[in-house]
């Protein structure tokens, strides 16, 4: 699903999604190592350069949109075309943004287009991380999982879609 370059949200004021650009890997890839520092080490699978390499490897510019709060950067999220429904993955959000319903709103946003469009979004999230109760929150439930990944699917419309 490729986003409008700048999208304003019905869910909150003060942020909106911006298309990413090439040059944003860096700062996408070192957002990535500090988000999910706490539990890939819980999980015996941090590495410094490899959790960086990952993001830089699978960055996809033209399927990546760049949180805006205050003409700042404040996180990203990726979504693109996959086994026929969407693949919704690199939703990161600083530190300092987490649990205030930022990541509620522009997954709403995002949830709500893809409703519109009739399509599946799958994602997975590292075991015991917190960002799994969101997305139950949101409708997205346990696929499959192993001991590292659970894999989660919301199908169209599924669940109750939280107000902020």
């Amino acid at each position: 699903m490729v986003l409008p370059a700048r999208t304003e949200s019905a869910h909150g004021s003060g942020w909106l999604l911006r298309s990413a650009q090439a040059a944003d890997v860096e700062v996408i890839a070192e957002l990535r190592a500090v988000v999910m520092r706490a539990d890939l080490e819980r999980l015996g699978r941090y590495d410094e350069h490899r959790v960086r390499q990952r993001l830089r490897d699978s960055f996809s510019a033209q399927h990546t949109s760049i949180i805006m709060i205050d003409r700042e950067p404040a996180g990203c999220v990726t979504v693109r075309p996959a086994d026929g429904g969407q693949l919704l993955e690199h939703f990161y959000l600083a530190p300092h943004h987490q649990g205030r319903g930022l990541g509620s709103a522009v997954l709403r946003t995002l949830l709500e287009r893809t409703d519109a469009r009739g399509m599946t979004v799958r994602l997975n999230v590292l075991q015991g991380s917190a960002a799994q109760g969101l997305y139950e929150r949101h409708g997205f439930v346990v696929e499959f999982q192993d001991p590292i990944d659970v894999f989660m699917v919301r199908r169209p419309g599924a669940g109750t879609v939280p107000k902020a």
